[in-house]
């Protein structure tokens, strides 16, 4: 390591930092901070080289913090706490409206994200607060305003309002699709054709992610031993996505998630909507109800879009109207 510098840190490369820490992973930290996985890796060397020491033993498939990043962590967890608390209630003495709210990395990236900007036009008064992370976020939680959650009816919390249904669908990127096409790819007319090609999955095993997964769309089209040309494995399910827009490979996608790129013409059902499969998992809307509280009309403002938005999805995707949560 070069010798510490004595400028004070960047408070980037200590959010960048803590994310790491927290998550022990350089990509889920990226995803979760909105950043490219480079750029967070340039941030957590600049930030080492500002220290002069290694903060992270970094392994070929494993993260661990050192003892001077456990020790740094013990610090900035709590200031940037303390920060966040601080700004927040800056903004609300300001008298701007916010609305914190929480859903996981994929859902925020393919369906939240590219509606809020329309929000935010139509109200630029109000601040959004939006925690993407894969970690369920508590419904008792005083900071949190809103949660969209993905999961079975039985796990939804009190007072959910179910939003749309899970629908798996194989997709490929227009470019592969028109490859196939021009007969410069493999034929992709029937579920047995995916042997000669590459599967992206993601890398989850969880309950969720069994369901949603490859082998569980194989195994109900009769074929549970197939076996692809190759696999290639990411994180998240946004990851497939972005890798199947990138390049050759066919990904299982959430539906719901993808409708507007199947609409837009860049992505492409190779086996059209007659081999969709659904999923008795659900999106769900949760109104976070704070006892002493009066109503936010920021709040309502912000729910009633989400459930336009909502229904929209359910038409694109074919559903029935939303049954009660």
């Amino acid at each position: 390591m070069n010798k510490p510098s004595t400028r004070p840190l960047s408070l980037d490369f200590l959010r960048s930092f803590e994310a790491v820490a927290r998550r022990l992973s350089f990509s889920a930290a990226a995803n979760e901070l909105f950043i490219t996985q480079p750029a967070i890796s340039r941030q957590i060397k600049s930030l080492e080289e500002e220290l002069g020491c290694a903060l992270f033993h970094r392994g070929t498939r494993r993260v661990e913090l050192t003892a001077a990043g456990t020790t740094l962590l013990r610090a900035v967890e709590p200031l940037l706490g303390r920060l966040d608390a601080t700004v927040r209630q800056i903004r609300l003495a300001q008298g701007r409206a916010q609305i914190s709210l929480s859903t996981f990395p994929s859902f925020a990236t393919l369906w939240l994200m590219p509606r809020l900007t329309d929000f935010e036009r139509r109200h630029p008064g109000i601040d959004i607060r939006l925690s993407a992370t894969d970690r369920l976020a508590d419904t008792d939680d005083l900071e949190l305003d809103l949660l969209l959650r993905h999961c079975r009816p039985e796990r939804a919390p009190p007072g959910a309002e179910r939003m749309f249904g899970e629908v798996l669908t194989p997709v490929v990127s227009a470019r592969m699709a028109d490859a196939i096409a021009r007969g410069e790819a493999p034929p992709l007319r029937e579920p047995a054709d995916l042997a000669h090609h590459t599967l992206v999955e993601v890398e989850d095993d969880t309950p969720l992610g069994r369901a949603l997964a490859w082998p569980a769309w194989l195994a109900a089209r009769g074929l549970p031993q197939l076996a692809p040309r190759r696999w290639y494995s990411v994180n998240f399910n946004h990851q497939q996505i972005q890798a199947v827009l990138a390049g050759p490979g066919v990904a299982l996608a959430w539906l719901p998630m993808v409708h507007d790129a199947l609409a837009r013409g860049e992505l492409v059902e190779p086996f059209g909507p007659r081999l969709r499969l659904p999923s008795p998992y659900a999106y769900w809307l949760v109104a976070v109800d704070h006892p002493g509280r009066p109503p936010r009309p920021e709040l309502t403002a912000l729910v009633e879009f989400v459930r336009a938005h909502a229904a929209d999805t359910r038409r694109a995707i074919g559903e029935e109207p939303a049954l009660p949560g």
